[in-house]
């Protein structure tokens, strides 16, 4: 006799999974997210056009092949109430699953079809040990996962520990993060198709930032993708 689902069936009934977006309790087959919130997740499917409220973010300020997010940040919306899981309750099961399916929806648009390597926006290490971890890392292996690319975790690094950007006006969030970010090594990244990946784009000036820094690299292109954007 096979006890492992009676084991399992013990634990679910007394630890239950819930939902990440409601917090109502999980059938079996479901995970992370409840089939009902995945259904009403609010997509923006700004992958298909190459004109859209991302990349049009970063006119005139740095030079793309193409910007993305998956979701729509709503205040009390299920997006909000994801991020803050995955930000602040420690629950990282929420990158990794809502990253791979952001990844397979990438590889549908011709635009990110020949991303090579993803670069999730670094975090000074000092924070990142306070949190014991980087959101947008874990955004980012979930992506690699669907669209068979690598992940450098290690090679952009962030030099200076600059303060929260939250309440920040746009030319606040800039001067507190240019300059602030360096590579190890460029020959990593040498003509091949960068995709650098943040949970969150706002006004985009940590994205900006870090763009700025890797198109200094001899033949690249640079692509960027958010799980969430929330329009200013």
């Amino acid at each position: 006799m096979n006890a492992t689902p009676w084991l399992n069936g013990i634990v679910h009934l007394f630890f239950p999974r819930t939902c990440q977006a409601c917090g109502h309790v999980l059938y079996h087959q479901e995970e992370v997210i409840c089939t009902k919130c995945l259904y009403h997740l609010p997509k923006t499917n700004f992958h298909f056009h190459e004109s859209n409220p991302v990349s049009r973010t970063f006119w005139g300020r740095v030079e793309l092949n193409a910007a993305t997010s998956y979701l729509f940040f709503n205040k009390q919306g299920k997006t909000q109430r994801l991020m803050h899981n995955l930000k602040y309750r420690g629950k990282k099961q929420v990158g990794l699953y809502l990253g791979e399916k952001f990844g397979k929806e990438l590889l549908k648009s011709d635009l990110f079809k020949t991303v090579q390597v993803i670069i999730p926006v670094p975090m000074h290490p000092k924070k990142q040990q306070k949190r014991g971890y980087n959101q947008s890392t874990l955004i980012a292996e979930g992506m690699a996962l669907a669209m068979n690319a690598e992940v450098q975790i290690d090679n952009l690094i962030k030099v200076l520990n600059t303060t929260s950007q939250t309440k920040k006006s746009r030319y606040k969030r800039w001067e507190n993060v240019k300059n602030v970010f360096q590579v190890r090594n460029e020959a990593l990244l040498k003509n091949k198709h960068l995709l650098i990946v943040d949970d969150v784009i706002t006004t985009g000036a940590t994205i900006e930032a870090c763009a700025h820094r890797l198109e200094r690299i001899e033949g690249v292109t640079i692509s960027v993708a958010s799980l969430a954007y929330a329009q200013v």
